[in-house]
């Protein structure tokens, strides 16, 4: 590992990376969030369908996925301070462009380049935390972290509502601006020290590319789903893995070591476990903003203010269960978490006209407290089981399950769309098609979340 010598023992600069790693979590979920309860504002202005809109969200997903491990990696060659910092530049600016988007299209291709900037801020991140505090403070401060993500999420439905009513969708994109230039100004001006965990080494430039294909034909055909091009390329995906492997094998310094998965039980499900829990759990925010304001009559503010319940539970928990995660084996309690989202996501799978407000509410909190005990303890399972080299692969990798699991969700909700509704926009007229549709897409969610407690307790022990 190569780093100043005085890093890891100088408090400052552990307050600075822990207050600037905080403040950039918020961004890229805020964004997310706020920009699921903008959606049908935006589908009026554009004249947009379901599945038009969904491609808002997923291209942000799909960019951040494929840029998100060659970027990690990259950061272990050459410094995660550069890389972090320069995607909180890119993030920034490509805002500005999403703010002025004249049309639908433009709109969406300023979300791949925010996509890009986020890969490069989540492949660095947790990984500056995770060399900057000592194993015996990891659980705590990866709750910390955890939580600004969820005070993100918490933020993003109720402000992105209030903002999309009084000052329009656009007012979500410019607001990213100052939230940017905080903690890159505060980098660059006090973040001292630079992390490298394989300076000096090669970037695999073959396996990125191969990487990256692979992920663009998984991602971008389980959109297309049940087409025959979908079909297609989610096979020459799959087609690519035993390539992937094959060429990083034969590498020095390979993007993803292939070895991390091979031999480390805790990593390999702890990984598979964060991809099952996003993959389920992530259009639930898609699908019952679109459900509160479409059956329910709320307005978007109304809406985020209801959706508001579950990251909320989430921010105040997460680092509490980090702390726990410091004491007890993270198998148990990410395994108890995953438990209670089954059992949240098979009740969604029941809505229908007639459900209740408090309903909703009582159960988006429990989805909040099981995502709580399982998403931060999981984390801390899988930073703590790989070497310090590569602790920028392992937190890109880990950002590129929630991304693909991000992606599948919103692919299979715009699929389960798409098959009830075809290319109409979403009006009374189809409601009752439009409710089979979100009963159908949470039916299967529980589905995911239900093999996601045996893909938890699998991984075995991390403390012997």
């Amino acid at each position: 590992m190569t780093r100043l010598p005085q890093t890891c023992s100088d408090s400052d600069t552990r307050s600075c990376a822990l207050i600037i790693a905080t403040l950039t979590a918020f961004l890229p979920p805020f964004m997310a969030s706020s920009i699921n309860i903008a959606l049908p504002a935006i589908g009026e202005e554009f004249s947009m369908n379901a599945v038009l809109l969904g491609w808002i969200a997923t291209s942000y997903l799909l960019s951040s996925a494929v840029f998100m491990v060659p970027f990690g990696k990259l950061a272990d060659i050459i410094g995660m301070k550069k890389v972090f910092l320069s995607g909180l530049f890119f993030f920034t600016a490509s805002s500005l462009v999403a703010y002025a988007a004249p049309t639908g299209s433009l709109l969406i291709l300023s979300r791949v380049l925010q996509g890009i900037g986020a890969a490069m801020i989540f492949g660095t991140g947790t990984a500056i935390l995770v060399n900057v505090f000592p194993l015996q403070e990891r659980g705590k401060v990866l709750g910390i972290n955890a939580a600004s993500v969820y005070l993100g999420l918490t933020l993003g439905p109720f402000l992105g509502g209030v903002l999309t009513h009084y000052f329009g969708w656009r007012s979500l994109f410019l607001v990213n601006v100052p939230l940017g230039l905080i903690p890159l100004v505060l980098g660059l001006a006090r973040l001292k020290g630079e992390w490298a965990g394989d300076r000096g080494g090669s970037f695999d430039l073959k396996g990125s590319a191969i990487y990256s294909l692979m992920l663009v034909s998984l991602m971008y055909g389980f959109t297309l789903l049940p087409t025959p091009v979908g079909v297609a390329l989610v096979l020459a995906g799959a087609a690519m893995l035993p390539l992937l492997i094959r060429s990083e094998s034969g590498v020095k310094s390979p993007v993803l070591d292939i070895n991390l998965f091979k031999g480390n039980r805790v990593y390999l499900f702890s990984n598979l476990a964060a991809l099952i829990s996003y993959g389920a759990t992530f259009a639930i925010t898609f699908l019952l903003s679109l459900y509160l304001q479409y059956i329910k009559g709320l307005g978007p503010d109304q809406a985020g203010l209801v959706m508001l319940l579950q990251p909320a539970v989430m921010t105040v928990l997460s680092p509490y269960t980090g702390k726990l995660s410091d004491r007890m084996e993270p198998r148990l309690v990410a395994s108890a978490g995953m438990a209670l989202t089954f059992l949240s996501v098979l009740a969604f799978s029941f809505l229908d006209n007639e459900t209740g407000l408090l309903a909703i509410s009582v159960n988006l909190m429990l989805l909040g407290l099981g995502l709580a005990l399982f998403t931060t303890p999981n984390t801390n399972a899988i930073m703590s089981s790989v070497q310090p080299r590569h602790y920028g692969v392992g937190s890109a990798t880990l950002g590129t399950m929630r991304l693909v699991g991000q992606v599948g969700s919103m692919s299979f909700a715009m699929m389960v769309f798409s098959f009830y509704l075809g290319a109409a926009e979403i009006s009374p007229a189809y409601y009752p098609q439009f409710l089979a549709a979100v009963r159908v897409a949470f039916a299967v969610s529980s589905l995911l979340c239900l093999l996601g407690i045996f893909a938890s307790l699998a991984r075995g022990k991390l403390r012997q």
